[in-house]
């Protein structure tokens, strides 16, 4: 994958979170501070398809994994990255009960495309693979820059959103899981940067060492 096809990629899914807010604010007239399951759920509708699609595009062994085969992938790995985002956000101190369900499943559905569902698409099974990125941190090409800095960013981004909830500020914004929402698509946003830039410094770096 080349810096252009990254850029172009990561410029998709941003535009994906900022049609999914414009839908919510301009049609339905709700956003993540009045209704932030349904906001959730809108932005999960336009984000998801274009996620799952072009990841898709960028799955390792094309000749053994068709197309429709890391379609299928990452469709099965969005539930799979909501279950594990959803213990891990109860472990941490995520408020449990049913009124609060419908937030968290649409929240954890939000970080599992943000972190699952672009490796699921890629990578599939394949553990090492996983381990490598996702517990060393140790992306080798273009595409496991995109995988790996903004997974990593949308999770540190969320647990500084999750900061304000416990503060006695009485604020409509500090309730589960506004800001958590909130931090976790900035820090995205900001690992989106950040992973072209590494991807290209990487680049440039390897073309030093081949002069």
């Amino acid at each position: 994958m080349s810096i252009t096809q990254a850029f172009l990629i990561h410029l998709i899914c941003g535009v994906g979170l900022a049609v999914g807010f414009w839908v919510a604010h301009n049609v339905y007239s709700i956003n993540l501070v009045s209704h932030p399951s349904h906001t959730l759920r809108l932005i999960l509708v336009v984000e998801t398809p274009i996620v799952i699609l072009l990841y898709s595009c960028f799955r390792q062994n094309p000749d053994n994994c068709s197309y429709l085969k890391a379609v299928v992938r990452a469709i099965l790995g969005l539930p799979v990255g909501a279950l594990i985002n959803t213990f891990g956000a109860i472990a941490l101190g995520a408020p449990v009960g049913i009124q609060y369900l419908p937030k968290t499943i649409n929240w954890s559905l939000l970080m599992s495309l943000f972190t699952f569902v672009p490796a699921a698409s890629v990578f599939g099974s394949s553990w090492a693979d996983w381990h490598r990125i996702f517990a060393h941190t140790k992306p080798n090409r273009t595409v496991e820059y995109m995988i790996c800095i903004p997974a990593h960013a949308a999770i540190i981004g969320a647990w500084f959103g999750a900061w304000p909830m416990p503060l006695d500020w009485e604020k409509p914004w500090q309730e589960w899981p506004i800001c958590v929402s909130y931090g976790a698509m900035v820090g995205y946003l900001v690992g989106i940067v950040a992973s072209l830039g590494l991807a290209l410094l990487r680049g440039r770096q390897q073309h030093n060492k081949g002069d």
